[in-house]
């Protein structure tokens, strides 16, 4: 299908985008690399009167060590990330996750503030982010806003972030030499994960595993009493709700999350 019209504005910075943003509310979306939008758009499921693009500004495009911290701006393309020496040294979950994102070409094209902006469950980067523990920073004319990553999505396709607001930066915590590991279950390469899981430091991120990127607390909970990686990989589809799809019943991932948790968590121990 062909998108309904609309009007583009291209600004020079991120004030520029924030002013349009503050003006035009939800009648306005923004565009970065354009893999989420616009199919979103072609089968109309999204109309706006305004695309904001924003995937030129340089100043989004960055990652640097800030004290215990690694910030990566939100333009920064996923090969970016991936290739980044700094990500694979201070942050080395986040560069393999970067890495399993579709093809060659959505890599060069997506953004890591897209994807987190985004909030579609079945996502790599978020569920990443996530068992990181980040923050998400938002920003508006009336200032920044730091958004722990657990209290950053509200459902599906849905967050916390205002109309008038811009995602500009992710900061997650260094975690060095901590173990980590990265298994995702696809049909085929490029696809949405059927189920993905992210560990590291004894965090669990889930990926598709309900109506919004999840933690598996009670696994987390579990190793954290002492519980074995088998035993504490069996509660990793508690408290979820995945979907039942052409790609799997609800049990069929459930029991892939408990299977890849196992899998994750050995691998991060080893590691």
């Amino acid at each position: 299908m062909i998108p309904v019209g609309f009007a583009y504005e291209r600004p020079d910075a991120v004030e520029g985008a924030l002013e349009l943003l503050a003006e035009h509310g939800e009648d306005a979306t923004v565009l970065a690399g354009g893999h989420s939008l616009l199919p979103v758009m072609k089968l109309r499921l999204g109309t706006p009167e305004l695309i904001i693009d924003i995937g030129r500004l340089s100043e989004l495009s960055y990652v640097r060590v800030e004290g215990d911290e690694v910030a990566i701006g939100a333009g920064t393309r996923h090969h970016a990330v991936e290739t980044s020496d700094v990500v694979a040294a201070e942050v080395p979950l986040l560069a393999a996750v970067a890495r399993t994102v579709g093809d060659p070409q959505v890599r060069h094209r997506g953004t890591l503030g897209g994807s987190l902006a985004h909030a579609d469950p079945a996502s790599d980067l978020p569920a990443a982010v996530l068992a990181l523990g980040g923050t998400v920073v938002l920003r508006s004319l009336r200032g920044d806003r730091y958004v722990p990553i657990t209290a950053f999505y509200t459902g599906v396709f849905s967050s916390v972030r205002e109309p008038d607001e811009l995602v500009v930066e992710v900061r997650v915590p260094r975690t060095g030499g901590a173990g980590w590991a990265y298994e995702k279950f696809t049909r085929r390469a490029n696809d949405w994960a059927i189920v993905g899981v992210a560990v590291v430091d004894g965090r669990v991120g889930l990926v598709n595993m309900g109506s919004t990127p999840l933690r598996a607390s009670a696994t987390e909970a579990a190793l954290a009493e002492g519980a074995s990686i088998v035993d504490a990989a069996m509660l990793a589809d508690r408290d979820t709700d995945p979907p039942a799809d052409v790609a799997g019943t609800k049990e069929y991932r459930r029991h892939l999350a408990r299977v890849f948790a196992r899998r994750a968590l050995t691998t991060a121990i080893v590691a």
